[in-house]
């Protein structure tokens, strides 16, 4: 257990050890959202890690020597530097990575996270269309961001709505097992009649008669609220 320091290879010496080489290339997820705690300061362990007049000689405490990680190659990653302490930042080399384009996000959209999100709420292309002019409404008026995470929630309350409708608007299913048939011929004939028609209507249960569903602006001012975001004319 990690009770103790020491007890167990730190982070980097156990990705080291898993690749099994000494040149690997560790990726460092969301570097400005690191904490300060009793236990330490991130900040400043990563000050000897990423500094390259000290990463030859770094010193893991459970292997207590020294291990050159000169040849180790480390990308981190964040969405602001102003909360990256000024002396980590001054060891790396900034890249900006500019965000999404509208018309980049309308084929990721259409590509990716529509197919996505169909598959995850049972839904089929049958049932559900979002043309590009409501996924543009979604981008311009519901999400304004360099990525996509919430283009997808947005497409996600869009479908989940619209399963639900469908759940509604499939008819129910009625045991026709117990029809009470009589004596006579004539009356049976028509009670197989009866039957046999109520099986034919109970066949087409995945597309009612208005599938499939359009989304509209309309629609989405129904499902997703009033626009967040209103369109700016210089």
């Amino acid at each position: 257990r990690r009770t103790y320091v020491g007890s167990m290879p730190g982070r980097i010496i156990n990705g080291l050890r898993t690749v099994g080489v000494n040149n690997p290339v560790f990726l460092l997820d969301e570097v400005d959202k690191l904490g300060k705690s009793l236990q330490g300061d991130p900040a400043a362990a990563l000050l000897e890690v990423l500094d390259p007049e000290q990463n030859h000689s770094f010193t893991d405490h459970y292997l207590n020597v020294s291990f050159d990680l000169s040849q180790v190659l480390f990308i981190a990653t964040a969405n602001t530097t102003a909360t990256i302490p000024p002396a980590l930042l001054d060891r790396m080399e900034l890249i900006q990575v500019p965000g999404y384009i509208q018309e980049e996000k309308i084929e990721i959209a259409h590509r990716h996270l529509i197919p996505k999100q169909l598959e995850l709420h049972g839904l089929t292309p049958q049932q559900i269309q979002i043309p590009k002019e409501a996924t543009e409404d979604i981008i311009s008026r519901y999400t304004r961001e360099a990525g996509v995470r919430s283009l997808e929630r947005k497409i996600g309350a869009v479908c989940r709505a619209v399963a639900v409708k469908v759940a509604e608007c499939q008819p129910k299913i009625t045991n026709s097992n117990h029809t009470h048939v009589t004596e006579k011929e004539g009356k049976e004939g028509v009670h197989e009649a009866t039957k046999s028609e109520s099986i034919t209507d109970t066949t087409d249960l995945a597309l009612p008669p208005e599938m499939p569903i359009v989304i509209d602006r309309h629609a989405l001012k129904d499902i997703l609220g009033p626009p967040i975001y209103e369109m700016e004319v210089c």
